[in-house]
């Protein structure tokens, strides 16, 4: 027995509260079960519950055993003063408040299904790749379908909460967390990390202060990156660049001290942090407000025809500084900017609108699900236990549902665990 599955017994009056007595036989009538309270102090604020004939109003604190009371040491701690109601699973032992008044005790055990326990350590006990596999094929569609949009609006309000820290900040400069965040996701998984890196190298008033020539937006972004500097290269457009970082480094007083080395092994071509910084550069020299700019489009299509970009011309000849190619546009494939849609532009969206005060869910409902499902081996192992709608919104959904509720043993939180526990 888990205190976590106590908590949702008694949370979704899981047990016969038409019987309900104290240790004392003293009968319990529940008018109101409280508040859940998941920080410190007594689990569950402001119940209301009539104790034999007296109605009482205050806190309920649950445990496995009462003698866990003891363990905590709350009977030395003011703020369980206002417990009214000790709920256990075992009753080993009588408890009191610290003016030694008797704390009433309801031993949970005689009041729950059977069939509810075997339910929830079944799931529980399971070896498998999530708890509820076997089980997750025959799930209610509806079901999943609305707890899949649950856990979407959830992934982007945890997102929300690291734009509103890059918010601060930035001093609530919009157009600046759209840089970090833009850069950062310009670099995909590979080179995020060193993207978001160069990124706070760099304050936005710089860049602002160099939208207008797109050779020194590169100048800058390189420059930062470590990637000049190469006396052995001799052409025109390389002995630029490091001209014009050098006046850059001094004039803003730049340091590159704390960015993350850049990684080439491993990735095609196109992929590239040289190609990605040049696209990069080259977008921001083009749109002077992209972050306005951005939040006007609501379609798929807005997004892809806006971002039809690809290099400079130096770039059209090269993936590195030392060797030319074959000319090439260089375009963000539309699978890129789905990415960019999904991690960086939707999120910003969504706390964009919060920030006004507005809600913001069904026109992202519809862009999101516009864009393909993306294609990794969580999404791909639960679309191989139940099909499901090929969307970006269930693939983000799906990743929320694995990391923050199965891996974490959270079926107890979960629409999926909680169908599967009460059937």
């Amino acid at each position: 027995m888990q205190e976590d599955f106590l908590h949702y017994i008694w949370k979704h009056k899981a047990f016969n509260s038409a019987l309900l007595k104290t240790t004392k036989a003293d009968v319990v009538s529940i008018s109101q079960l409280g508040q859940h309270n998941h920080n410190a102090g007594p689990d569950f604020f402001n119940a209301q519950l009539h104790i034999g004939d007296q109605l009482w109003a205050g806190n309920v604190e649950i445990h496995i055993k009462s003698s866990d009371w003891y363990v905590h040491n709350h009977e030395t701690d003011k703020a369980y003063d206002n417990v009214i109601l000790h709920v256990v699973w075992e009753h080993d032992t009588e408890i009191f408040r610290q003016d030694n008044s008797e704390i009433p005790t309801v031993e949970l055990k005689h009041y729950v299904d059977l069939n509810l326990i075997h339910n929830y350590q079944k799931l529980l006990q399971s070896k498998s790749w999530i708890n509820c596999e076997s089980s997750f094929p025959v799930i209610d569609d509806f079901l999943i379908s609305n707890w899949l949009e649950r856990l979407y609006i959830e992934r982007l309000e945890r997102k929300s909460e690291t734009i509103q820290h890059l918010l601060i900040e930035s001093n609530n400069d919009w157009e600046a967390v759209l840089f970090k965040m833009l850069l950062k996701n310009f670099g995909l998984k590979v080179n995020g990390e060193s993207f978001a890196s160069l990124s706070n190298s760099i304050d936005f008033s710089i860049v602002r202060k160099l939208q207008n020539d797109v050779l020194d937006l590169e100048a800058l972004l390189f420059g930062q990156a470590n990637l000049l500097f190469d006396k052995t290269i001799e052409d025109a457009y390389c002995i630029d660049l490091n001209h014009r970082y050098g006046f850059l480094k001094q004039k803003f007083k730049l340091s590159n001290q704390g960015v993350v080395p850049l990684q080439f092994f491993r990735l095609r071509p196109p992929n590239f942090p040289t190609i990605r910084l040049s696209q990069f550069a080259n977008l921001y020299s083009l749109e002077q407000n992209l972050f306005s700019k951005v939040m006007q489009f609501n379609t798929k299509d807005e997004f892809y025809k806006f971002f039809n970009l690809g290099v400079t011309s130096y770039w059209s000849t090269h993936y590195t500084f030392s060797k030319s190619s074959k000319a090439f546009k260089k375009l963000l494939t539309k699978s890129f900017i789905d990415l960019l849609i999904i991690n960086t532009l939707i999120p910003l969206k969504f706390s964009y609108a919060k920030a006004q005060g507005k809600s913001s869910e069904d026109d992202l409902f519809q862009l999101i699900k516009e864009i393909k499902i993306e294609n990794n081996s969580i999404v791909s192992k639960f679309l191989d236990l139940k099909p499901l709608d090929k969307n970006a919104l269930n693939s983000q959904a799906l990743l929320q549902l694995k990391k923050e509720y199965c891996d974490k043993n959270k079926c107890l939180q979960c629409a999926v665990g909680n169908s599967l526990i009460v059937k």
